[in-house]
């Protein structure tokens, strides 16, 4: 997004709740607030970690896709004042490079405190209640929608990665949880 003058764009304010972490243990969004998503590429992950923390004042200008509630950062700005403007992965160094991460097999289950997108809008997956994320590819989200939505109680089966800024499961299994009280009411 190195092409888009941030200074054209809407300004957002809201204090950092959490961090979102991709499969691959970095750092690619936060939420502001209670439910408002922030989205960035992982390439702007280690200056966010750098200057950014839990119940940090910030500043966000970027873009708002149609379908989903979510910001795409263009410019983020910490509590400091220290700007952090995603010029593409070309200006940390070329070509960013996934880290390897050790991903174990993990199994969680929880209630859907708010529904994950990508930069572009398309649902990716869902944040528990608990802090974990849950991520999968938008073709597989598209077919579980209901799995991800707000309220939703799931369980997941999958290979996750855990680190001081939380933990985030890919998913390869995903089962409804279905409450044994309202079960036998029924």
């Amino acid at each position: 997004m190195h092409w888009i003058d941030p200074n054209c764009l809407q300004e957002t304010r809201g204090t950092v709740t959490q961090f979102l972490l991709n499969p691959h243990g970095e750092l690619d969004g936060f939420v502001l607030g209670k439910n408002k998503q922030v989205h960035f590429p992982p390439h702007m992950s280690r200056q966010v970690a750098r200057h950014f923390s839990i119940g940090d004042q910030v500043k966000v200008r970027g873009v708002k896709p149609r379908s989903a509630d979510i910001i795409a950062a263009v410019l983020l700005i910490s509590s400091a004042g220290v700007a952090i403007l995603d010029e593409g992965p070309h200006h940390v160094g070329g070509k960013h490079e996934k880290p390897h991460a050790e991903r174990r097999p993990m199994e969680v289950m929880g209630e859907v405190k708010l529904s994950l997108y990508g930069p572009k809008g398309e649902l990716r997956g869902a944040l528990l209640t608990d802090g974990t994320s849950i991520r999968m590819p938008p073709h597989a989200a598209a077919e579980l929608v209901g799995y991800l939505k707000p309220g939703a109680h799931i369980q997941v089966w999958g290979h996750g990665v855990k680190n001081k800024y939380g933990h985030t499961v890919e998913a390869d299994d995903i089962a409804e949880l279905v409450d044994a009280d309202s079960v036998e009411a029924a």
